[in-house]
């Protein structure tokens, strides 16, 4: 299983690989060295656009250097690169905040947490077991997959 970590300058290509399902670390207040830590000790490929940062000896196997500031160029890289194959059972399936993979949460216990709308609405409700935020399957998800398909990260 591929697991990454961003540095502070990718925090949407986190975002973005975390939709696809992708375990990746961000956490925009650690510093070269506690990147490099966390990355050993985690077993995790750092992602960044920081060349001094790739230098350290710890990284030198260990990392992949983004070459755009373009988000889907840089989704479009980590996959290609990685060899990273998203599976359409993946996608959704980490919080976007936290990282942690989510759980299914049965609807009559969500609709009392979300909108009176998306309660009328929706059947379907996942939980982060770490932040308790709770998701579902609105028009966002359809607009972050075309957008994936866009990226040609995902087949249309």
């Amino acid at each position: 299983m591929t697991r990454l970590l961003a540095d502070a300058m990718l925090g949407a290509l986190a975002r973005w690989l975390r939709i696809l399902g992708v375990d990746t670390a961000y956490d925009p207040s650690l510093d070269d060295a506690e990147i490099a830590a966390q990355a050993v000790a985690e077993e995790r490929t750092v992602l960044t656009r920081d060349r001094r940062l790739v230098l350290r000896r710890v990284l030198r196997e260990r990392h992949l250097l983004i070459a755009s500031e373009v988000v889907e160029e840089q989704v479009r890289q980590v996959v290609t690169e990685l060899s990273l194959a998203p599976r359409p059972e993946d996608l959704f399936s980490r919080c976007l905040r936290c990282n942690v993979r989510l759980e299914e949460v049965p609807a009559v216990e969500a609709r009392r947490r979300v909108p009176p709308y998306v309660a009328r609405t929706q059947d379907h409700y996942r939980r982060c077991p770490s932040c308790r935020r709770i998701f579902w399957p609105a028009s966002h998800v359809h607009r972050m997959r075309r957008r994936l398909e866009g990226m040609g990260v995902l087949p249309s």
